[in-house]
């Protein structure tokens, strides 16, 4: 699934859209993102040292899950995240790197979801964690 593919699931657009493509592999998607340098997250953290800061990450992870729902999803929901649980930063990001995700889904209680996340950089992990969904109306 392309960026154009993944604006059919989600409503992020221009510097909010943090995939370049996403695709599920025996229940799991796998999405990348590579780090151009001059995203706007940059600007600030940290000047001439610039890191990809975790809400960022936490946030790519998010989109990435996308595809793990999509026979889930009625016409016109939207996948929101719900929370995060034991998030743990093991590794920088930073311009260049191309992140990859891995996500499944752990469970669900319709119209919440649970899943577990990996992201890496050119195989050295990066962020685990714990997160959840929930499916609603969109506006």
């Amino acid at each position: 699934m392309n960026r154009d593919e993944i604006m059919n699931i989600l409503p992020h657009r221009d510097s909010m859209l943090l995939l370049d493509d996403v695709e599920e592999r025996e229940g799991t998607a796998v999405g990348h993102y590579t780090v151009r340098g001059d995203e706007f997250f940059l600007n600030g953290h940290f000047p001439g040292n610039p890191v990809v800061p975790g809400v960022i990450l936490c946030e790519i992870v998010a989109q990435s899950a996308c595809v793990l729902l999509l026979d889930r999803m009625e016409p016109g929901q939207l996948p929101v995240l719900t929370g995060l649980n034991n998030v743990k930063f093991r590794s920088s990001v930073r311009p260049g790197d191309t992140v990859e995700t891995n996500c499944r889904l752990k469970r669900s209680k319709h119209p919440f979801y649970f899943a577990e996340a990996t992201v890496t950089v050119e195989g050295r992990r990066c962020v685990t964690a714990e997160f959840s969904f929930a499916l609603t109306a969109g506006a």
